[in-house]
């Protein structure tokens, strides 16, 4: 009798069948038989149904920008998490950030089950572990009370994304997700406060979550974090006023941006304009408050601080103290008394000091 093999570690079986990333998509089934050119029409036509299952997730998404945003303006950090594409789409999101909106560069952090190797390198395997992601966020100290995460599964099951969201919202942190099935693992477990379910359905190649998936996961991202900076106010209007000029581009913007803010008000040269942003730091936001205000650099940075960071409250406020001393009432109190012989009028204080002057008749 042959000796027995050793059994091998059975895998759980992964139902995938009912993902709508999963199915196969019947307009495209030709799609390696046509021309090119109707190849990429298919392909488009496929990727024009994205933003309509984005639509609806807008509120949901607003939401999330809110809950995100009052953390963020506490002192928190948003991590992303995610696995393969979703991962690298998180990756590329946060690493946006800082060169666009000046944001500090441990604000928006980014983890892709497999590490840093597995954005350039298939690691899917990596994706399995339900306890990796607690283990990647262990060394950042992430801090229930203002830090959040944002779990990124476009089939809404992936093991290393739920295990984070359930760690996370364990611990009492604020948890967002984002897929592109519904339902899903991710609502049935129940530990996102919100859900972000952009249902793209079949993708053209079968499976292949980086296209309509993929497109969709980076419209939602993108609204996201851009919302999040247009609330902290690093934008004035949809000018990126919070941008640091460190390279000849830059700088060229910088100066636009100043002169579309300041208007009349900005009367400087190029080469002025750029001692105004070297005294600056480089600060546009910091710039236009000088130059519009005409206050020092010194006046202007409390005035932002004093707004949080918000320049269109920093020009309200300058706009409101204006009418306040243009009508300013200091309490004076005129009396006149006119007459055929004589006129006399006495000039009162709020603290009872008067002073009086006459004059000859005054009738008209």
């Amino acid at each position: 009798m042959a000796p027995s093999e050793p059994q091998q570690q059975q895998q759980p079986v992964v139902q995938l069948a009912g993902l709508q990333t999963e199915t196969r998509n019947p307009r495209t089934t030709a799609i390696d038989t046509v021309s090119t050119l109707e190849l990429c029409r298919i392909l488009q036509r496929e990727d024009a149904r994205v933003p309509s299952a984005v639509e609806p997730c807008v509120p949901a998404i607003a939401e999330a920008i809110d809950l995100l945003t009052e953390r963020v303006r506490r002192g928190g950090r948003v991590f992303y998490i995610g696995a393969g594409t979703s991962g690298r789409l998180g990756v590329l999101d946060a690493s946006e950030i800082p060169p666009t909106y000046s944001a500090p560069s441990d604000k928006f952090i980014a983890l892709i089950a497999g590490g840093d190797y597995a954005l350039r390198n298939a690691k899917e395997g990596a994706e399995d572990s339900r306890s990796g992601a607690e283990e990647d966020l262990r060394p950042y100290g992430f801090d229930p009370d203002v830090d959040s995460l944002i779990g990124i599964a476009s089939s809404g099951r992936t093991p290393y994304v739920l295990g984070g969201l359930e760690h996370v919202r364990r611990i009492g942190g604020a948890t967002v997700a984002v897929v592109c099935v519904q339902p899903s693992a991710v609502q049935d477990e129940g530990n996102a406060d919100h859900v972000i379910a952009a249902v793209t359905g079949p993708e053209s190649v079968t499976g292949s979550t980086r296209m309509k998936a993929g497109t969709a996961t980076k419209l939602v991202l993108n609204m996201i974090s851009t919302g999040i900076m247009i609330k902290l106010g690093k934008t004035y209007g949809n000018l990126m006023i919070d941008l640091k000029a460190t390279n000849i581009k830059l700088r060229q913007r910088a100066k636009n941006i100043l002169r579309l803010i300041g208007g009349a008000a900005c009367t400087q040269t190029d080469d002025e304009l750029d001692a105004v942003l070297a005294a600056c730091r480089g600060s546009v936001k910091l710039a236009a408050v000088t130059i519009v205000l005409g206050v020092s650099v010194a006046d202007a940075e409390a005035r932002l601080e004093r707004n949080k960071g918000v320049l269109a409250r920093v020009f309200e406020e300058a706009q409101q103290q204006a009418v306040k001393e243009e009508h300013h009432d200091d309490g004076l109190v005129l009396c006149v008394d006119a007459g055929g012989s004589s006129c006399r009028a006495v000039i009162m204080t709020p603290d009872g000091a008067s002073a009086c002057g006459s004059a000859g008749p005054c009738n008209v």
